[in-house]
């Protein structure tokens, strides 16, 4: 069997109403992928929906206690198999269409990382409004702020999900962070290895607290503590 180009990490937490769409997607993207499912636990019959596309999903985690996205990414860390792997979550905000441009990037480039923005658009106005809260926009540009300040850097959205790694830079990585602080920590991680980070435009569609949104303000607070602390702290 062929070395799948693309994997793709899922970490799931009580997503019954977005993971069936989320799968038809990703499975309508024309590449070879291995696609990895991390079940943190939900309690809403996620697991159930999992079950019934096992056929189609290379390797399934459940685990026994809700932990973190994470944690999730880490127990799914040492099962890699493509040559390059991609953070997924298992709403609908981001769309796998964009895998493919993330590739071309990452190959004609020879690039080890590239992230997918979801502000670096002509049309950047447009773009914020995708994010579902005012607040959660000045709240992301602040963030991003403090951390190319810290990692000199020079991104536009250091906290997107869509990070596309070679899976071989990316195994290495030693991950401890078990939340939202992932993004922070990676990025972090990234710049000490002197490992430059390009970006590219993706699509975005922020979903509300309502729909099932799960970071929070504090989540903000744990990402500035998390650079300070791989940054200067060597832990």
């Amino acid at each position: 069997m062929k070395k799948p180009e693309l994997t793709i990490i899922i970490p799931v937490f009580n997503e019954k109403k977005t993971l069936s769409k989320l799968l038809t997607r990703i499975f309508s993207v024309k590449l070879l992928k291995q696609i990895i499912i991390v079940d943190d636990k939900s309690t809403d019959g996620t697991s159930q929906i999992i079950s019934k596309y096992k056929k189609k999903i290379d390797k399934i985690i459940f685990h026994k206690k809700n932990m973190g996205k994470g944690a999730a990414i880490k127990s799914a860390q040492k099962f890699i198999k493509g040559k390059y792997v991609i953070i997924q979550d298992a709403d609908l905000e981001y769309d796998p269409k964009d895998y493919l441009n993330l590739l071309d990037k990452i190959k004609k480039e020879n690039l080890e990382v590239v992230y997918g923005s979801r502000v670096l658009k002509k049309n950047k106005t447009r773009n914020l409004q995708n994010f579902s809260h005012r607040i959660r926009i000045y709240g992301n540009i602040f963030l991003t702020q403090i951390s190319n300040l810290i990692n000199n850097q020079n991104l536009t959205d250091a906290h997107t999900c869509y990070k596309l790694f070679r899976s071989k830079i990316f195994k290495k990585i030693k991950l401890k962070e078990n939340g939202f602080s992932f993004c922070p920590e990676i990025t972090t991680k990234l710049s000490l290895l002197k490992i430059n980070i390009k970006e590219i435009p993706i699509s975005y569609n922020g979903r509300t607290y309502e729909e099932g949104k799960k970071i929070v303000a504090f989540d903000g607070v744990r990402a500035i503590i998390t650079l300070f602390k791989y940054r200067y702290f060597n832990v």
